[in-house]
């Protein structure tokens, strides 16, 4: 009996506690989005952004994500690795599924770096069926109490860990412009798009 409880102790030093039970951590998911560009692979967190984490992955297996498209590029001139990209199912509705519950920074300890892949919103639980992903060390993207209206940043909930020079190349691209003027985003709407091949876990 000693020795079957010394066993058990061996093999439950190595998990992690949450909530004072032993659970073993979820492994990252990768995921490819395969465009004209090249291929960008992304890792995906999901022991610490589950809620996002799962969405992503609905819209990767239920295809809603092929033939959608990188769409927006913010940069600077003086930057120009700077900024960041935007893709998903803009202006699709048929693709887009019900928004969810937000998960900041402060809640999942991820942060907003070079590569991160995170959840545009507009209020709290808008985020659905886009995503960015960061050129430059960003944490004016995770919670900061000190910031006006409701503080809590955007939901990180990945990394690039492959395609990164793609990811540069596509932010590179022309733009329009003029189309994006009456919403505050002239000079950032890419013209034309690039379109995702396919968007598959690997």
């Amino acid at each position: 009996m000693k020795q079957d409880r010394r066993t058990l102790v061996a093999a439950m030093a190595g998990l992690p506690l949450l909530g004072g039970v032993a659970r073993a951590q979820t492994p990252p998911v990768r995921v490819a989005i395969e465009t004209a560009a090249g291929t960008i692979t992304v890792e995906l967190y999901g022991d610490k952004a589950p809620i996002t984490v799962a969405n992503f992955l609905r819209y990767v297996d239920e295809k809603r994500l092929d033939g959608a498209e990188f769409y927006r590029t913010v940069r600077l001139e003086a930057l120009p690795n700077a900024g960041l990209l935007q893709g998903g199912c803009h202006g699709d509705p048929k693709r887009l599924l019900p928004p969810i519950a937000h998960e900041p920074t402060s809640q999942t300890g991820l942060r907003h770096r070079v590569g991160t892949l995170s959840m545009p919103r507009r209020e709290l639980g808008t985020a659905d069926g886009e995503f960015f992903i960061c050129l430059e060390e960003a944490p004016w993207y995770d919670v900061n109490p000190i910031k006006p209206g409701d503080n809590l940043g955007y939901a990180a909930f990945g990394q690039v860990v492959g395609g990164m020079d793609v990811v540069l190349a596509i932010h590179a691209m022309p733009v329009s412009a003029t189309e994006g003027a009456d919403y505050g985003m002239a000079g950032q709407i890419l013209d034309p798009p690039v379109t995702f091949t396919t968007v598959k876990r690997v």
